[in-house]
């Protein structure tokens, strides 16, 4: 796989650019690209134009993840004001409002099948997850509080959920906490299953692989990108050469490679079987927050940072 040189949008928000997800247009299912800001909307583009489609508002603080439903056109974004709106696409008409408490919602991602979203529940250390009909809270799954320490005691709150993901197969959550701990639960049974452990420093992103339910990609500000096997428990290779956190990764549809995005202000694309970066692109002068493979058969990349812009890559 091979990036070409991207199309870059300057200015493509008023403020840092934070977080970035693909959805389908609803009218001819080409990709849209959706945005969310520090300055508090979400914006929807026509990567084919360069150009926005439209700027959502609802939020009064920024804007710190948005999630795209894979089965229909509707979309979620979460923001530091404590509230979830969950908005149709196409008209940006909100379908639901959902309150959390003050720094509870860090990332939000739908399961496969479209019928439930997660959302990473910052202090609480857990995942709330939510249906996606009646918009009701179903589950809690939280993390265990470590033997020995009191519910009062501080250290708890290195333990703050910071990212969340789901498998190929619907069947697992996994959530990145502060500590670098990576926890895995069961869905069905709302059961913890284990920790992954390995990183040392906050666990900013996490996504599984497209191709194997088993396999689960992370990134940390220790600098280093990991492969586990969550079912076997084990750590099957870590991958390094960002100068700095590495806040950002998503995995490409056929499995063959993975993005990530950086304080060190880079994009690199890395070779899976080799476990190692085959490209790195500088073409932010900023922080990469966040790097999104376009839907299966798009060869779309894109990337947000700081400097607010937006990198469109094409892939072969």
């Amino acid at each position: 796989m091979k990036l070409t040189s991207p199309v870059i949008i300057e200015n493509a928000h008023d403020d840092s650019i934070w977080t970035a997800t693909w959805t389908l247009a609803p009218e001819d299912s080409a990709p849209i690209l959706l945005t969310g800001s520090l300055d508090e909307t979400v914006r929807l583009w026509d990567h084919k134009k360069d150009s926005c489609i439209r700027t959502n508002t609802g939020h009064c603080l920024g804007v710190v993840s948005v999630a795209a439903n894979p089965s229909c056109r509707m979309a979620a974004s979460a923001s530091i004001d404590s509230f979830i709106r969950v908005f149709d696409v196409a008209s940006n008409n909100t379908i639901a409002t959902l309150e959390a408490p003050p720094s509870e919602v860090w990332q939000l991602q739908f399961n496969p099948e479209g019928t439930i979203l997660a959302a990473a529940g910052g202090g609480s250390a857990s995942v709330k997850l939510w249906d996606t009909v009646k918009w009701k809270e179903i589950a809690t799954l939280s993390i265990p509080r470590p033997e020995g320490l009191k519910p009062s005691d501080k250290s708890g709150n290195k333990k703050f959920v910071l990212s969340v993901a789901w498998s190929l197969d619907g069947r697992h959550v996994a959530c990145g906490s502060m500590d670098g701990t990576i926890s895995v639960f069961d869905v069905t049974r709302a059961k913890f299953l284990h920790h992954l452990e390995g990183h040392c420093m906050p666990v900013r992103s996490l996504v599984y692989s497209r191709v194997d339910s088993r396999v689960l990609f992370s990134a940390s500000d220790d600098g280093h990108v990991h492969v586990y096997d969550t079912e076997g428990k084990t750590l099957i290779s870590t991958m390094s050469g960002h100068s700095s956190w590495v806040l950002s990764l998503d995995a490409s549809p056929d499995g063959a490679a993975i993005a990530t995005g950086s304080s060190d202000k880079t994009v690199r694309l890395w070779d899976l079987k080799m476990r190692a970066a085959t490209q790195i692109l500088s073409n932010h002068n900023d922080q990469v927050w966040a790097v999104a493979f376009g839907p299966p058969g798009s060869s779309l990349l894109a990337s947000v940072s700081d400097d607010k812009c937006i990198a469109f890559y094409q892939y072969s």
